[in-house]
């Protein structure tokens, strides 16, 4: 189990710095115009991506020309604009260099990595014999989460927060990505 737990690490850097390149890619193109996301329109934006996917998953063509792969990137990238925007907050304008960005994408991509793997050894692996339709599914699933809890103003009883699940969110979408690649 411990080889097998290496790769896992190893493929999920591997996904996370394919999505950390586009990330820059766009951040030089746009800058942070993502600051000026609100909460409701960050996860608005994960469900048109986690969307996609299904109607993908289900339809088994696309118009568009992309597939399923780049959105689960999205979703990544989404992901971690969210921990980044709940860290910060929203603003009105981009008010953080590219510099800054990158440090904040890398922190909370560290973050949801090291979650991964405290989870991945307490389930032992079992990501491995799941459907990429699930993967998209459960990410779904967080997306109403926090939609719900947005709905609540924060204010759970027991429930883990909109962080939590932004990060399995993150998670899930790179278990599809390195499925995808298999």
């Amino acid at each position: 189990m411990p080889q097998q737990a290496n790769k896992t690490e190893m493929q999920f850097r591997e996904a996370l710095a394919e999505c950390r390149t586009l990330f820059e890619k766009k951040l030089h193109d746009y800058g942070a115009s993502w600051r000026i996301l609100r909460p409701s329109s960050l996860t608005d934006q994960l469900f048109i991506k986690a969307m996609r996917i299904r109607s993908l998953e289900v339809k088994h063509t696309s118009l568009v020309g992309e597939g399923i792969r780049p959105e689960f990137i999205a979703l990544v990238n989404y992901g971690l604009v969210g921990l980044i925007q709940i860290d910060k907050g929203y603003s009105d304008a981009t008010d953080i260099s590219a510099e800054e960005a990158m440090a904040l994408y890398d922190h909370y991509a560290d973050e949801s990595l090291q979650l991964m793997l405290r989870k991945n050894h307490d389930y032992g692996e079992a990501w491995r014999g799941m459907r990429v339709s699930s993967y998209t599914d459960f990410i779904l699933t967080k997306i109403q989460r926090v939609k719900e809890i947005e709905e609540l103003q924060g204010e759970t009883l027991v429930s883990e927060g909109i962080d939590a699940n932004y990060m399995d969110i993150i998670n899930y979408a790179v278990f599809g990505i390195i499925k995808l690649s298999e």
